[in-house]
């Protein structure tokens, strides 16, 4: 499986993240995917923000790694640039029906324990004790 990596950018106590419907499932993820071939998993989560979300994001410390299923890195990331929402990646321009829809979107920190948020054990780490 490829390696990939997420960017977890919080603002006025909300989280960006992701919400996904697919095969009649509701779900949220972080705002990440795939590294590229000779870039770094920071910069992997930097330029998945600008895909995903259209926000230019500062890198900071990598707070999150699992390595089952697949290797990912979750780094706390703070926006410097850029409009929410406005992201272009392929996931937004190529739309294919087997892969469901993406949506941007602000999640409250106190509604996290609501929502079904992958990975599962970061959102728990998430919705109780960071910034």
């Amino acid at each position: 499986m490829r390696k990939r990596s997420a960017a977890i950018i919080w603002n006025d106590n909300h989280l960006a993240l992701i919400k996904r419907k697919r095969n009649g499932k509701l779900y949220y993820v972080f705002p990440g995917g795939g590294i590229e071939e000779n870039e770094t998993p920071a910069e992997a989560a930097k330029r998945e923000a600008m895909e995903e979300l259209g926000l230019e994001v500062e890198i900071g410390e990598c707070i999150y790694t699992m390595s089952e299923p697949a290797e990912e890195s979750y780094f706390m990331a703070e926006v410097t640039g850029g409009k929410f929402g406005t992201g272009a990646g392929m996931e937004f321009t190529e739309p294919e029906a087997e892969r469901g829809s993406y949506a941007a979107v602000w999640v409250a920190r106190d509604k996290l324990p609501t929502i079904t948020l992958y990975p599962e054990e970061l959102a728990a780490k998430l919705s109780q004790n960071i910034k």
